[in-house]
């Protein structure tokens, strides 16, 4: 069985294979909010930016336990 070291360094690296994933989602939802904006769905829009609201609060609260862990 891996020490807790070993563990905790194998799971902040998949925490920030995560953090990598919830970024290329958040490019993504930029891209749709805009062009639902260019393209007059104003309300499709607003919900995206929405949503990109939770993935930034989120990617933070990752990145401080990747952080947590790879000090430990």
């Amino acid at each position: 069985m891996p020490d807790s070291s070993e563990a905790n360094i194998a799971t902040a690296d998949a925490l920030t294979l995560l953090l990598h994933n919830q970024h290329a989602i958040g490019a993504a939802i930029e891209e749709i909010s805009k062009w639902l904006s260019e393209n007059g769905v104003g309300s499709g829009a607003a919900n995206a930016m929405a949503a990109m609201e939770t993935l930034d609060t989120n990617a933070q609260g990752i990145t401080d336990a990747i952080m947590r862990l790879r000090q430990s």
